[in-house]
């Protein structure tokens, strides 16, 4: 995989840092990128391996805030969702999933720009169908992230809880993902060694993020994650 491997290395790292600092950012920041890189087949398997990593460091950070029982609800649908994902990787077109990719991440960053700052909070009974869609995510696209980030908000978690829930399901989820895509034979070839190259760069960021966090709001570096994936999306869709 080899030309495109310092410019993935720049994404990786800029992804680790953001996601170190805000709770989330990293598969929605690196996923459109590699995929108009090296394709979704090949992207999928490889952001899978490598945010696995920065989910574990991240977790063991922000252990301490994990709502339990929130996770519980997630995790177990979030479970039952990534082999429903993993499927449609494996069987619907290209094309038409890179298209579904990009009009969800315009509607995700919209939705993140524009959402009222009134809403009042929803039941815990939403975790289920929301868990089961991280799943799917998950396993279709390596973007767990909408759907929680939506039921943490509308939940009104505080900004740990909000990391720490963020993590713990992330990793869950992208175990399931990465165990789907082993026994799929996606890490044949060049995707393991590529990984293990991005490791490096991951750390780092993650680092740099850890040293960075509570001197920059985090108000503001979502706000230009989201325009970012906002521009990401447009340009899967276009």
């Amino acid at each position: 995989m080899p030309q495109p491997l310092p410019l993935l290395a720049a994404i990786i790292f800029l992804a680790a840092l953001l996601q170190t600092l805000t709770g989330f950012g990293f598969a929605l920041l690196v996923m459109p990128a590699t995929t108009l890189l090296l394709g979704i087949r090949a992207a999928a398997p490889l952001v899978a391996l490598v945010a696995l990593a920065l989910y574990a460091a991240n977790l063991l950070r922000f252990r301490q805030a994990i709502a339990w029982g929130e996770l519980r609800r997630l995790g177990g649908m979030a479970a039952l969702g990534v082999p429903a994902g993993i499927w449609l990787l494996r069987n619907v077109d290209e094309r038409l999933i890179t298209a579904a990719l990009g009009l969800l991440l315009a509607a995700y960053a919209l939705y993140a720009l524009l959402r009222p700052a009134t809403l009042q909070p929803i039941s815990p009974a939403w975790a289920y169908p929301l868990g089961f869609a991280v799943g799917c995510l998950g396993g279709a696209f390596n973007i767990p992230g909408p759907p929680v980030i939506l039921y943490g908000s509308l939940r009104q978690w505080p900004h740990d809880r909000f990391r720490a829930v963020l993590q713990a399901l992330f990793l869950i989820s992208g175990s399931l993902v990465v165990a789907g895509h082993a026994l799929s034979g996606a890490y044949a070839g060049a995707v393991l060694p590529t990984a293990a190259l991005l490791i490096l760069p991951l750390l780092l960021g993650s680092a740099l993020g850890a040293r960075l966090d509570r001197r920059i709001p985090p108000q503001h570096l979502r706000t230009f994650v989201t325009a970012f994936i906002f521009l990401l999306g447009l340009s899967l869709l276009f």
